[in-house]
């Protein structure tokens, strides 16, 4: 029988909150702990596991917490180094999950773990630029990080002086770095450019940097993203740093109660309108997130996103996970300057095929959005008519800092995406 402890951090506090059990992992349920549900600071870890007496199916189970597992090449290298089947998710959570996204931590056994910050040295950082997804799943196996996605990342702490450290046991990270895709070229600086887009154009986005440990080739080069699920306002110190609080999120896959495979809408679902709804029955600040949530599929539009799927939209918990709001955007990038696959990752105005939708279609998705369609064309209007400023003024700066690429990149992005297509 497997039995793993779900935790979670509440105001800097580690709580119980339950436990997965179950003969394999085809079959483990999760279900809340009953002093946790009656407690004053108990909340529920997702808005598809709401309290319950009972635990809930394996199918419920599974699709919150597979959730938190790599994907791709880097779930395969863990499952393959452990012995265990990639499947068994419950095996690859036990060994990764003491530090997730968000604030939640998994443990088998009796939980407890030393906290520690190793320095890294320079060619430590160089090493995992150059060597690609190889090193980057080792080093989660090493600290036992669990993070999303099918790129190669880790959890690395920052400092303000500018030096990289490895967290060990439960020291938790301050900033997700990932490296350069060997099959996708520039996808560094191609990310860099969209996220300094966004934020010119008033997409609310973290802060982030290129890491150039070389001449800014992409074996050179690390992405580095300041987690918005970290919170350096906390007083605890490891090894004389300040470590931050955990803050609680969930992808909107998780919230919904869609599992990791399910994140792209093949055939019509209803993603959008659910997406929406979502916000409308959860946010603290509905009007304000739905906004939000609309201007960033625009964006992801005009820029030619069409890997912008429900797990890369995400809902942030308050510190007392009292409250929620829609979290920063994250995962930006143009892939249609890699000619992917024309298809968006949910419909859009009943349209799929990124080459077919436009401002239109955007309007025509009113009803599902919660919106009147003058809201939609307004907002529409003002982010196309900024873009191509915003995304010169960030390719000169990136230009400045050394990276001369980017200007050909901001042209490749101009022609093939959305924005190409309203012009």
């Amino acid at each position: 029988m497997r039995n793993l402890s779900i935790y979670i951090e509440i105001d800097g506090e580690q709580r119980l909150v339950g436990f997965i059990t179950g003969e394999s992992y085809a079959e483990a349920t999760f279900k809340y702990d009953r002093e946790y549900m009656d407690s004053a600071y108990g909340a529920p870890i997702s808005i598809s596991l709401p309290f319950q007496e009972e635990s809930f199916t394996a199918e419920s189970t599974k699709s919150f917490f597979e959730s938190l597992l790599p994907e791709g090449f880097s779930r395969r290298a863990v499952a393959d180094w452990i012995k265990t089947d990639e499947k068994d998710y419950l095996s690859i959570l036990s060994g990764l999950g003491r530090e997730c996204l968000g604030a939640i931590k998994i443990t088998e056994g009796d939980g407890k773990s030393t906290a520690h910050y190793e320095k890294l040295t320079k060619s430590q950082v160089r090493s995992l630029a150059a060597e690609g997804a190889t090193r980057s799943t080792q080093i989660l196996m090493e600290t036992h990080l669990s993070l999303t996605g099918a790129s190669g990342k880790v959890g690395l702490y920052y400092d303000p002086k500018g030096r990289w450290y490895l967290p060990k046991g439960d020291a938790p990270s301050t900033h997700i770095v990932k490296q350069s895709h060997i099959r996708l070229n520039r996808i560094v600086l191609n990310e860099q450019l969209c996220i300094m887009t966004a934020g010119n154009i008033g997409v609310d986005v973290p802060e982030s940097f290129i890491v150039n440990v070389g001449e800014g080739k992409d074996s050179d080069v690390l992405y580095a993203t300041k987690r918005y699920d970290r919170d350096l306002n906390g007083k605890k110190e490891i090894d004389g740093l300040l470590a931050p609080l955990r803050l609680h999120q969930e992808d909107f896959a998780q919230a919904m109660g869609i599992s990791s495979e399910d994140k792209y809408e093949k055939q019509p679902l209803g993603y959008m309108r659910r997406m929406f709804e979502l916000i409308t029955m959860h946010s603290s600040n509905p009007i304000e997130d739905k906004r939000k949530l609309l201007e960033r599929m625009i964006f992801n539009f005009l820029i030619g996103n069409t890997d912008c799927h429900l797990k890369n939209y995400a809902l942030l918990y308050s510190p007392d996970l009292k409250s929620v709001r829609l979290s920063p955007a994250y995962d930006i990038v143009s892939t249609r300057v890699y000619n992917s696959i024309p298809e968006m990752s949910f419909y859009i105005g009943g349209e799929l095929d990124f080459n077919a939708i436009n401002r239109s279609s955007f309007i025509a998705s009113a009803d599902d959005i919660g919106l009147g369609k003058r809201a939609i064309e307004n907002t529409f209007d003002s982010l196309a008519d900024r873009f191509e400023k915003s995304i010169t003024e960030a390719a000169e700066n990136l230009t400045q800092s050394g990276f001369a690429a980017a200007k050909e990149l901001k042209n490749d992005i101009l022609k093939s995406g959305g924005y190409a297509q309203i012009k």
